[in-house]
């Protein structure tokens, strides 16, 4: 094991040594930076309640602009805004009849990821 400089210990264990084998590990199984950042900006999307709220009711049906509209008590143009969002990092899609554009989630994974996130904050 590696020593580290004493000035810097602040932020280690007590032996100070650092564990190559754990760092060898990590390296090689660190996502490259381009998946990271991809995860990172997937992350950003869920950080805004009002999306939040629209995937809620994707949960239960698929909807167009106005039905979200009315349930969540904002324009339409605001919707479509976090709408778009949503659809741009592939958490709901569209589809066309007529006129009307209906939305529902993209895939099981959004259920689930929000799923997770409510298990975790109800952790003790």
């Amino acid at each position: 094991m590696a020593k580290i400089n004493p000035d810097e210990a602040d932020l280690c264990c007590d032996s100070c040594e650092v564990h190559e084998n754990l760092v060898k590990i990590v390296n090689e199984t660190m996502p490259d930076e381009t998946e990271l950042y991809d995860l990172a900006e997937l992350f950003k999307v869920f950080g805004d309640s009002t999306r939040i709220q629209i995937l809620f009711v994707l949960f239960e049906a698929e909807v167009c602009v106005c039905d979200l509209a009315e349930a969540l008590h904002m324009t339409q143009s605001a919707i479509s805004h976090q709408l778009r969002i949503l659809k741009q990092n592939k958490l709901v899609k569209s589809r066309r009849e007529g006129k009307s554009v209906f939305y529902s989630l993209a895939d099981g994974h959004v259920r689930t990821i929000i799923a997770q996130g409510q298990e975790h904050i109800e952790e003790d």
